[in-house]
C-alpha cells in the first residue's frame, strides 16, 4: 500500500487501483484486503450465475449455516488427525452412511471406504484397488503381469483414460450406437478377457444422463466365470447416480447388493449436494482394499495411515457433507432430488414438443438429459445447436453443445443438468429463453458459420450427419 493511501481513501482512487491486475510477476508492494478482494470480484462479475450455469454438475448453493461452517474449516487440513480427530471420526461416519445407501454387508463398525477431491480421485483409488487385486492374484498363478485391461463404455469420464494412461492399462471401449444408448453387455463381455482388471459401468453417464445395466452386467460377467474361468470384477462409476438411485429408486439393484460389485465411487459435490470438490469411494469389504494402498506417515505427531494419492486435503467439505446428512436426512434427500427430477422431466418433455428437436432418449434416468436437432429439420435449418449454445449466452445461461463419442462422434446434443436451486419457474425461465432464440435463428436469411461448417464436412464425407 502507498503511502498516501489511508484508511479514508476510496477503493476506486488506491494507488493499486491505477494499475492493471498482476499477469507474470508479484506486485512489489501489497494493498489492503478490501482493495484486493475488489480486484478479485471485479475480475469475476461478468460470469455467468452460478444457477444459471446448466452445464456444471457441481454444488452451487448450500445451506447458509453449511456455508458459514465451511468457512470456519477453511484452514483445516484432514490428514492432520492427531490436531483434528473429530474430522476424522465425521468422516468415517459418512464412509458409514454411504456403505449403507449402498447396501454393503460388510460387518464391523467402520466400513471400508476413502475420501477424494472430486470422484476423479475416488475413481483411481477404484481402479487401482482393481489393478493391484489382480496383479497379486496372477502373481500367486505364476502369470505375467504385463497386459492389464479395463473395460468401459466410450461414454466415459475423462478421469478413466487419465487412469489407464498413468498406470499403463489398456482401455477397451465399447461404443455406443442408436440400439445400445448405454453399455452394450454382449460387447462388453466379447472384450474381456484373463487380463482384465474389471468393467466399470457408470450409473450417471455424464455425456448422457443414463445408467449402465449393471445388474444385467453382473449376470453376464457370472456366466462368463463359469464359461472361461476369469472371474472379473465390478468398479461402478457413480458419481452422479451415487446419490439419487438410493432415495429415488432403492430397488433398483447396481450396488452391493450384486456378487461382482466390488466397489463404487461418487461425487459428494454433486448429488451429494456439497461445494467442490469431494469425492468418496466404497469397498465392499476390507479384504478387497489392498494394503499397499494405505501410506502411513509419523511427522505429524502420530501414526497416520492414507489411501487417498495425496495426503492434504480439505476438511471443510467433510464437515459439509456430513452436515447435508444430519440436515436432509433420508426423507430430504428424498425430497430433493425428486424436485431434480421433475424438474428435469418437465424440461424434457416440453423440448421434445418443439418440432426444431428430438430426444435423444425418451427417458429421464438422473436429473439431467440430452437433446439434438430433429433429422428433418436439420436438413433446412441455417443454424445448429452451436448457435443455440451462444443465443442462450447472451441471456446468461451455459448450455453446452458436444458431440457424442464413438460411434456418434457426429451427433451433436446439448445438455441440461438441473441441480438443487433450479426451480420450475427457472426452468419456465430457460424455455422461454430457448423458444426466442430458436425464432431468432430461424429468421436468418442466410446460413451461420457452424452451419456452413456443417454442410462442408458433409459434403466431403458424403455421408448425412445427425445434427
Amino acid at each position: 500500500m502507498k503511502k498516501h493511501d489511508n484508511l479514508a481513501t476510496d477503493i476506486y482512487t488506491s494507488e493499486a487501483m491505477h494499475h492493471a491486475a498482476p499477469i507474470n510477476r508479484i506486485p512489489e508492494e501489497g494493498t489492503t484486503p478490501a482493495v484486493a478482494y475488489r480486484m478479485v470480484k471485479d475480475e469475476t462479475y461478468a460470469e455467468t450465475r452460478p444457477e444459471l450455469n446448466l452445464a456444471t454438475f457441481v454444488t452451487t448453493r448450500m445451506d447458509d449455516e453449511a456455508t458459514r461452517l465451511m468457512n470456519e474449516a477453511i484452514a483445516i487440513n484432514y490428514i492432520d488427525q492427531t490436531e483434528y480427530p473429530r474430522v476424522a471420526v465425521m468422516c468415517g461416519r459418512c464412509i458409514n452412511i454411504l456403505a449403507d445407501l449402498w447396501n454393503s454387508p460388510e460387518k464391523g463398525d467402520w466400513k471400508t471406504g476413502a475420501l477424494g477431491i472430486g470422484s476423479s480421485e475416488a475413481c483411481m483409488l477404484g481402479g487401482v484397488a482393481a489393478w493391484l487385486r489382480w496383479r497379486e492374484k496372477r502373481q500367486k498363478a505364476g502369470k505375467p503381469c504385463d497386459k492389464p485391461n479395463l473395460v468401459i463404455s466410450a461414454a466415459y469420464q475423462v478421469v478413466w483414460e487419465k487412469f489407464c494412461q498413468l498406470w499403463q492399462i489398456e482401455m477397451r471401449t465399447i461404443p455406443l450406437s442408436p440400439e445400445h444408448q448405454t453399455l452394450d453387455i454382449e460387447a462388453a463381455i466379447r472384450c474381456c478377457d484373463e487380463h482384465t482388471i474389471c468393467v466399470v459401468p457408470c450409473c450417471g453417464v455424464t455425456w448422457t444422463g443414463l445408467n449402465d445395466d449393471v445388474e444385467a452386467l453382473d449376470k453376464a460377467l457370472t456366466n462368463y466365470h463359469k464359461e472361461s474361468g476369469n472371474d472379473i470384477p465390478i468398479h461402478v462409476d457413480a458419481a452422479s447416480a451415487g446419490f439419487v438411485l438410493p432415495f429415488l429408486d432403492p430397488q433398483k439393484k447396481w450396488d452391493f447388493r450384486l456378487d461382482r460389485v466390488l466397489s463404487i465411487s461418487t461425487s459428494g459435490h454433486k448429488y451429494g449436494l456439497v461445494y467442490p470438490g469431494l469425492g468418496w469411494v466404497i469397498w465392499k469389504d476390507k479384504k478387497y482394499l489392498p494394503k499397499e494402498m494405505a501410506f502411513s506417515v509419523n511427522y505429524l505427531g502420530a501414526e497416520i495411515t492414507q489411501v487417498g494419492l495425496n495426503f492434504s486435503r480439505p476438511a471443510a467439505q467433510i464437515l459439509g457433507q456430513y452436515y447435508n446428512f444430519i440436515r436432509y436426512g433420508r426423507a430430504g434427500y428424498k425430497a430433493i432430488q425428486q424436485t431434480s427430477m421433475e424438474v428435469a422431466e418437465y424440461c424434457h418433455s416440453q423440448l421434445e414438443k418443439m418440432s426444431c428437436f428430438a430426444p435423444y432418449a425418451k427417458r429421464v434416468e438422473n436429473p439431467l438429459f440430452i437433446w439434438k436437432m430433429c433429422s428433418t429439420y436439420e436438413k433446412t435449418a441455417k443454424w445448429t445447436l452451436y448457435d443455440l449454445q451462444d443465443k442462450l449466452k447472451q441471456s446468461g445461461w451455459m448450455i453446452p453443445a458436444y458431440t457424442l463419442p464413438a460411434n456418434l462422434q457426429h451427433t451433436v446434443v446439448m445438455r441440461v443438468v438441473v441441480r438443487h436451486g433450479f426451480s420450475r419457474d427457472m426452468a419456465e425461465q430457460l424455455l422461454t429463453d430457448i423458444r426466442e432464440a430458436v425464432a431468432e435463428l430461424d429468421a436468418l436469411k442466410y446460413p451461420t458459420t457452424s452451419r456452413l461448417k456443417f454442410e462442408q464436412a458433409e459434403h466431403q464425407c458424403g455421408k448425412v450427419y445427425t445434427h
